[in-house]
């Protein structure tokens, strides 16, 4: 049975952890025969991987920030003026559903949306709930979240409530019916570090030196992969060679997938986008939460996967070379005890996260809202007891 086509408007901010679950959900609906628009910024509408057939919308859009008056009234201005070219842009696409993905420009967007009787839905990637998105819970139709457990999201809201997940990539989320790469006690330990689009300093930093303190039964083992920042990656390239570590580095690599795909261990950021790829293929981690994050939600991100677990959670200040080595040895020193971690980690994931987010928005305007999706039933409570098979 053919579904009606509809018009929906995806609403985000321009950064990659807004726009990758908006990208995905684009493609699902348009794949299901719906037109989206997009709303963003100027960073939004240029950043790479936006879909082609996907129109995006830059709208004024305020911050409220500081304690200087005048930047106040500047943001109050940006938003509304945000908010009547939106009203402006509903009246011409009759949108079934306008979806927030976070970030300053989803205010403006879901506000008008609000305003004007449309239905909204609001997705929070992260585990506590984003600034923008506080605002909103109030007014929207329902909140989708990846987490089970959201900061900042209060109780009276929790009636429109539905845990989602992150959507993934499709070349990342194909990958989690591959096994764990065989593991053995003298293969390659394949290690995988990554600290964002440029890469983190302070992994440059401490990881070479925490891998070269390995015991030599692990130590002789290694071949590591890491993205380095472009004024990091020469230094990081003596030190590898220094400790006699074979290691390839770049400043991006383009298949990203393919080389989460070979990893045993990885060691990272924990960004939304991040734990949502390790949990859907299964990798195990340490995570070093990003010590500026807003509300601290890294660490936030990284509770559940580390309580499973599929990781272990560093702090920043904490995070010396002899820590890492201690960490490290800790999970890879059988072959059992990665792969379990590696287990841990794949029952977090939320698989079905764009297939159930884009049933969410599409039962706007359409069919009666999906209870089998709510929190704590259906298909999120089964997300948290899938198995795979653990090794004893």
């Amino acid at each position: 049975m053919s579904r009606p086509t509809r018009h929906y408007v995806l609403a985000a901010g321009g950064t990659g952890g807004h726009l990758i679950p908006a990208f995905a959900l684009a493609a699902e609906l348009h794949q299901r025969g719906h037109r989206i628009a997009l709303i963003t910024d100027e960073r939004g509408a240029a950043i790479p991987g936006r879909p082609d057939f996907l129109e995006a919308w830059v709208l004024p859009a305020g911050r409220l920030q500081g304690l200087n008056p005048l930047n106040w009234l500047k943001g109050l201005g940006a938003i509304r003026a945000g908010r009547a070219q939106a009203r402006a842009l509903y009246a011409e696409l009759e949108p079934a559903c306008v979806v927030g993905f976070g970030g300053y420009p989803a205010f403006p967007a879901l506000s008008a949306a609000a305003g004007m009787q449309i239905p909204t839905v609001i997705h929070e990637q992260n585990a506590v709930l984003g600034r923008v998105n506080r605002l909103l819970a109030g007014r929207v139709d329902a909140i989708a979240t990846a987490y089970r457990q959201v900061a900042r999201l209060v109780p009276r809201h929790n009636a429109k409530v539905h845990l989602i997940g992150n959507p993934v990539r499709p070349e990342v989320l194909a990958l989690r019916g591959e096994p764990f790469p065989p593991f053995t006690e003298d293969g390659l330990l394949r290690v995988l570090v990554t600290g964002g689009s440029q890469g983190a300093r302070v992994l440059s930093e401490v990881v070479p030196d925490g891998l070269a303190m390995l015991p030599p039964a692990l130590a002789t083992r290694l071949q590591v992969t890491q993205q380095a920042r472009p004024e990091d990656i020469e230094a990081v390239r003596v030190r590898y060679a220094s400790h006699d570590i074979p290691a390839e580095l770049a400043t991006y690599f383009e298949d990203m997938a393919g080389r989460l795909a070979d990893a045993h261990l990885f060691i990272g950021r924990s960004g939304a986008s991040t734990i949502a790829e390790l949990t859907a293929v299964g990798r195990p981690a340490i995570l070093i939460p990003l010590p500026g994050a807003t509300d601290d939600h890294q660490a936030a991100n990284a509770r559940e996967m580390a309580a499973s677990g599929g990781a272990r959670m560093i702090r920043q200040e904490n995070f010396t070379a002899v820590e890492l080595a201690k960490q490290i040895q800790a999970m890879a020193q059988r072959p059992e005890t990665l792969a379990n971690a590696a287990h841990a980690a794949w029952n977090c994931g939320h698989p079905n996260a764009t297939r159930d987010l884009a049933d969410l928005v599409e039962a706007f305007g359409g069919a009666p809202l999906m209870e089998v999706i709510r929190v704590g039933e259906g298909r999120a409570a089964a997300a948290q007891t899938q198995t795979r098979g653990v090794v004893a």
